[in-house]
Parts: C-alpha cells; structure tokens; sequence
C-alpha cells in the first residue's frame, strides 16, 4: 500500500474568488496613497525582463545578518518613459468620484516643435561658422540639445500612429480651452490623475506596437499645485527616476502567469483521497450538504488557474539605472532579451512571465521596519541563464 498524506496542506484562500481570468492585461489600479510633499505622480510601469540575483550589505537592523553580505533575489523591470496623454479631473459625489473633466494633448505641437527646433539648429550653426573657442564650443552645445528635442519630438509623432493602435484619440483637440474650464471649476475638484502610455517599440524584448494606456493619480501638495504640475507634463516624456528613488518601497500590480483549467487539488491544495477512494482521488468527497440545496461558494472546484491581477505590496528598489548591460546577463534574459532602456531592480519576484506588463505604485501600506534607502550592492550576477 502507499504511502497517505499524514496532514492535509492549507486550503487556498477565499479572499480571491472567484478566480477567473483578468479583463485585461494591462492591471487597474482600484486605490491611490496619499503622500506629502511636493506633486508628483504615484505610479508608474515597466515589462518584466526577468531574474537575477545580487550580493548587497544586509542593512535591516533587526537581522541576524545585519552588517553582512547577503544573495537576494532580484527581478529586472525595464521602464522605458512613459506619455502623459491627458488630464482628467475628479468630483467627489455622493456615489464616489466621477469624471469631471479632461484635457487631451495636442499632437500637432510635436510637428510645430520638430520645425522651430530645425530652424533654431540652422540659425545657430551660421552664427557658428563666424566664431571659435569658448563661443563656439558652447553654441556646439546647443545644438546637441536642440537636435535632442528635434529627435524626440519626431519619435513622439511616430508614436502617435501608434496611439491610433489602442484609442480613439480626439480630432482637433484644444488644451487650453479645457484647462481654462478645469480651472474654473478648480473648488469641484477632489482629484487630479493623468492618462499615460508606454512606448512599447523601444523595448526590444516586447513583439508589440500598440501602447498600454492607464490612469495614475497625481499625489501631494494642493489640488491646484496638481494641476499646475499635470499642465507642465502634459504631452512629454516622464522617466522612472522623476517619480521614484533608490531603496524607495513599492507596492507591485500585474497579472499572474497564466496555468489554464486545473483541478481542485492543484488549484485549492485539497487532500488527496485515500487509494481505495471510489471514482477516483484528486477530487473531493462531497459538494456539500443537503441543504441548502445548492453548492456553496465555499467548495472547491475546478476551473481557471492564473492570469488573474495580484497586488504584492512593500517591494524594495535596490537600483534605477539607464545602462541595461548593467544587469543584463549573457546571451541576454530568456524569453525576452537585452535591457536597452531605464530599468528597475526590484528585490524577490514579481507576478507574470516575462515581458508581461508590471505597474508600480506609492506603497498604500509601508514597512516601518525596511530601510528606505539605497542598500549598497557589491554585486549585480550576470551569469548567462543559457549556460552560456
């Protein structure tokens, strides 16, 4: 005879049903911390590259390692800039915040800022021609920056055929005239948040063209401080580093890697029955009572398992850098590729396989007991997962 199971594991729990799958890929945010300090934005998002391990100095001072070298996994989130697409504007009413207003950009102004930034670069480059030394070194400079701008805002254009992809964008917008009547009706307004998409094409591990658009809260100082800093960010790019830091604790949104249908053993960790059990044993013994005559929510039964959206809060960022040869390992990460752009060093995993999209939000319940500061590493692991 076999052996029996002495102890039956824990069943799963009931604070996710009903396990089915997400609507969609891309995570909604349902709760937004509030913060002190200047405006800012509370979130942000990136595609999971994937995991290595680092050697860092053990700075908890309640562990028994403190002081001392420590391997911690880490995960790699590769976060290129974000475009805040629009301002919206929230009322509080009786039945919770309701849509009040919004400010869509003007994609027109990048055709406008790629042409004065050409005719600038020209301009400079007689003025030039006519001077040497410090002048003309320091002229030489801004050309570099103009032609900078003029890049980007040629990309920009670029991304907006893109945009088309995902949304419906609004033909002849006017931001101004939408900011004027958000400012009028500036006494009505309880929340500022903004509209952002990523730009998938810069990622090289992503195959996707279409944008991911979400909504993130702008956190801090007054209403109309968060306004006048959503009117400044509006239509450009925002880096990872403008809204967090190093050693900072973030709270992790995304959907979970996806395990198909799955029995009730695998997916509620019930017993399996003993070997003479009839019609079979990874199943249960019974659906319930007699009464009521109906199977209870609390039975375990089969069905989906995975790609359903998950929250891990109090996640630590070990390292922000723009380098992804950094931490990129030999032959690249598995299933995705080279780092080309920012990334984000996460310490322990993270939810989803590789390239899915991970959102990153203000922690809504910190650690006192996490230090909130750059942790000094000694060493990023870059060993191929190939065996390369």
């Amino acid at each position: 005879m076999g052996a029996r199971k002495k102890h039956a594991p824990k069943r799963g729990s009931l604070a996710f049903i009903p396990r089915k799958r997400a609507r969609r890929e891309v995570p909604r945010i349902r709760y937004w911390p509030d913060v002190e300090g200047p405006p800012r934005l509370l979130g942000f998002a990136g595609y999971k590259a994937g995991m290595t391990h680092v050697i860092m100095i053990e700075d908890r001072e309640r562990s028994p390692n403190a002081g001392k070298e420590v391997a911690v996994p880490a995960t790699i989130i590769e976060t290129p800039p974000l475009v805040v697409l629009a301002i919206r504007a929230y009322e509080e009413t009786p039945y919770g915040l309701r849509a009040l207003k919004e400010a869509w950009m003007d994609p027109r102004a990048y055709d406008r800022e790629a042409e004065e930034g050409k005719k600038e670069i020209e301009e400079l480059r007689k003025r030039k021609a006519h001077l040497k030394g410090r002048e003309a070194e320091e002229l030489e400079r801004q050309i570099e920056a103009l032609t900078a701008k003029v890049r980007t805002a040629e990309r920009l254009k670029a991304f907006f055929k893109d945009l088309e992809r995902a949304t419906c964008l609004p033909k002849e917008p006017d931001p101004e005239e939408a900011l004027r009547e958000i400012e009028a009706s500036l006494d009505r307004i309880a929340e500022i948040r903004v509209l952002v998409a990523t730009q998938p094409r810069l990622v090289s591990g992503v195959p996707k063209k279409k944008p991911d658009i979400m909504e993130v809260k702008i956190g801090g100082g007054t209403v109309r401080e968060q306004l006048e800093y959503a009117k400044r960010i509006l239509g450009r790019e925002v880096q990872v580093t403008e809204v967090f830091k190093e050693g900072q604790l973030v709270d992790v949104v995304a959907v979970t890697k996806g395990k198909g249908w799955a029995g009730v053993v695998k997916r509620w960790h019930v017993k399996i029955l003993p070997r003479k059990t009839r019609k079979g044993r990874r199943r249960l013994g019974a659906l319930g009572p007699w009464h009521p005559a109906r199977v209870l929510y609390t039975v375990p039964r089969p069905g989906q398992l995975g790609y359903h959206q998950r929250t891990e809060f109090n996640k630590r960022i070990l390292k922000i850098g723009f380098d992804g040869g950094e931490v990129t390992p030999r032959g690249g990460f598995l299933r995705y590729g080279i780092v080309r752009n920012a990334y984000v060093l996460l310490k322990g995993s993270v939810p989803g396989p590789a390239k899915r999209l991970i959102r990153l939000r203000y922690p809504a319940r910190p650690n006192p007991r996490i230090p909130q500061k750059p942790p000094r590493i000694l060493h990023i692991s870059l060993e191929s997962p190939q065996g390369k």
